[in-house]
C-alpha cells in the first residue's frame, strides 16, 4: 500500500516521531493512522522503559506564567545530556508541561511519590462514603475511586491537556523515543493567586 506524505505528516504531527517511523508504522498499520499511532506509542512506551535506568543529572528549570498572571508554574525536567537538554524539542516538552501543570493543577509528580497517609485517610474516606453499598462491592468502589484520585493527582497519570487521547507519561515517553535519552520530570510547583494564604 502506498503511503501519503500527508498521512506521515499527520502522524509526525500527532506523535513527533522520526518520518522513518511514522512511515513504517502506517505501513504496518495499512495506512490506519489510529493503528499506527498505538503502534509507535508502544514502540515509545518499550524505548522509555529501556531508558529508564539511566541517570538524569542534566536539564532544565523553566517558567511558565499563564495569560492574565493569576497562574505561575516553575517546573524541573532532566535529561541525560546537556546536549538535550539545550535542543529545541526538550525545551519545547518543558514549555508543554509546563503549561499542562497549569492547566490541570496536579499535586505529585507520579504514583511513587504520593504520601502513604494520604492513600490511607482518602482509603478511610472512601469507605465511610461506601459504607450504604452492598458488601461485596465495596472494596471495588473504593479500589476505583483511589485509582481515580490518583490519576487526577499525578503528573504522569493525567490526560495531556493538548490531547487527552494521551497521558503526560505517554507525551514523556514520546520525546525519550525521539531524542535518544531518558527523561524525567523531578519535581515542579504551582502558584495560583488566592491559594496557599493563610
Amino acid at each position: 500500500m502506498e503511503i501519503s506524505a500527508q498521512l506521515v505528516k499527520d502522524l509526525r504531527d500527532k506523535t513527533q516521531a522520526g518520518i522513518l517511523e511514522c512511515r513504517k508504522a502506517l505501513t504496518e498499520s495499512n495506512g490506519d493512522l489510529d493503528k499506527a499511532f498505538e503502534i509507535l506509542k508502544k514502540k515509545g512506551a518499550l524505548q522509555a522503559q529501556k531508558k529508564s535506568d539511566r541517570q538524569t543529572s542534566e536539564g532544565i528549570v523553566s517558567s511558565y506564567i499563564h495569560a492574565g498572571s493569576k497562574i505561575g508554574v516553575l517546573i524541573e525536567v532532566n535529561c541525560e545530556t546537556d546536549f538535550v537538554a539545550r535542543t529545541e524539542d526538550f525545551r519545547e516538552l518543558v514549555k508543554n508541561l509546563a503549561m499542562h501543570v497549569a492547566a490541570s493543577a496536579p499535586v505529585f509528580v507520579d504514583r511513587k511519590s504520593v504520601p502513604e497517609n494520604i492513600i490511607e485517610e482518602s482509603r478511610r474516606r472512601f469507605e465511610i462514603e461506601v459504607k450504604d453499598k452492598p458488601e461485596k462491592v465495596r472494596s471495588q468502589i473504593v479500589a476505583g475511586k483511589l485509582e481515580k484520585m490518583i490519576q487526577e493527582s499525578c503528573l504522569l497519570d493525567q490526560p495531556y491537556v493538548k490531547d487527552p487521547g494521551i497521558t503526560v507519561r505517554d507525551l514523556v515517553a514520546a520525546s525519550i523515543a525521539k531524542l535518544g535519552e531518558n527523561i524525567t520530570v523531578n519535581r515542579f510547583s504551582r502558584f495560583q493567586i488566592g491559594e496557599g494564604n493563610v
